[in-house]
């Protein structure tokens, strides 16, 4: 049977954004960006074709991070995801997903960096 978590995620994962809250890493101050994710199951991926950009780092200081999709909110941990095997699972999702990032894929391979979402059971 499927977790809650699961349960809720599928019914947003068709959505093509979401909003991530991230936490500053010098600052602590809550910022928010629109982004794609991708849902597995009871985890959320975030890919990146940047790992400089600033929710990027914030959130590899700072791995508490918020997620809004379809009037649902997820609060969740993020760890990064190594290359290899889930890597090439993430790559998977994504060509899936959106096909605006298949020319990018073809070139470099992979995106720049990917997280996993962690998503806490207690969530709101």
């Amino acid at each position: 049977m499927e977790s809650a978590v699961a349960e809720r995620l599928a019914r947003v994962a068709r959505k093509s954004t979401c909003r991530l809250t991230h936490y500053g890493r010098k600052s602590g101050q809550a910022y928010e960006v629109t982004i794609w994710f991708l849902v597995d199951g009871d985890a959320v991926y975030l890919t990146t074709m940047n790992m400089q950009r600033q929710w990027t780092r914030n959130v590899q200081a700072n791995s508490r991070v918020l997620l809004r999709v379809g009037g649902e909110t997820f609060a969740g941990d993020v760890e990064l995801v190594s290359a290899g095997a889930q890597m090439l699972h993430v790559v998977g999702l994504l060509r899936k997903k959106y096909w605006l990032a298949r020319p990018y894929l073809w070139l470099k391979g992979k995106p720049d960096g990917a997280f996993r979402v962690r998503v806490r059971p207690s969530s709101a």
